[in-house]
């Protein structure tokens, strides 16, 4: 936490009670619905008013909005990680396998944050991420306080156009094809397996991305 002295106390302020919220709201979802947790009850827990809820989050959905930016914000980092050691479809299995631990840790977050993305019709624009509250976040995370903000989509992409480079799928391989295969799988497998033994998530997406690459190399040669 050594970068955490640049910042002001304002900021720094800023930064621990949006992600002292955003802890009261993941444990919560482990247990019950996001809509089981009223404003009220929510502040009382962070020990702020119901104003300054307000101040940082115009509505409670927003909360789950934010986890979202967060763990897509990790999730970017590691592949970044990973697309040093390894390129192509290694890159997005190693991903995967990263998103597998993580939603074996915290189910009910991956549920809310499902729920959301299916109701989020207008793509709404996720609430922006400090630097002050990266540092705080990610504290064991180098690098990340100035990574670009790009979406897990962006990263999905580079590390197929990648795999089409290296020759590991077809040159004729249809991208937006591809992406919708890896982003069905990426929540459809946690969306099925959520109430069964979240174990199954890790092996259960290794199949399936087996099947997808294995699709994409047919789907090719026709």
């Amino acid at each position: 936490m050594a970068t955490t002295p640049r910042y002001s106390l304002r900021e720094r302020k800023f930064a621990r009670t949006r992600l002292s919220l955003a802890e009261i709201v993941t444990h919560h979802l482990e247990n019950a619905p996001l809509d089981s947790l009223s404003v009220k009850a929510l502040c009382e827990r962070a020990q702020i008013s119901e104003a300054t809820f307000f101040n940082y989050f115009p509505r409670k959905d927003d909360l789950v909005a934010y986890l979202d930016k967060l763990w897509s914000l990790e999730l970017n980092w590691y592949g970044r990680q990973a697309a040093i050691q390894q390129q192509g479809l290694a890159v997005i299995e190693a991903l995967f396998r990263y998103t597998a631990i993580q939603v074996q840790k915290k189910p009910g977050l991956m549920g809310e944050i499902i729920a959301y993305e299916a109701r989020d019709r207008d793509r709404t624009p996720r609430p922006a991420i400090t630097p002050a509250e990266r540092a705080l976040a990610f504290a064991d995370l180098p690098g990340i306080v100035e990574l670009e903000d790009d979406s897990l989509e962006v990263v999905l992409r580079a590390a197929l156009q990648q795999a089409i480079d290296r020759g590991e799928l077809p040159a004729n391989t249809l991208l937006p094809a591809a992406m919708v295969g890896l982003v069905s799988i990426f929540y459809g497998v946690p969306l099925a397996i959520m109430h069964g033994n979240q174990a199954n998530i890790g092996p259960m997406y290794r199949q399936q991305l087996e099947i997808l690459w294995s699709g994409l190399r047919a789907a090719a040669g026709n």
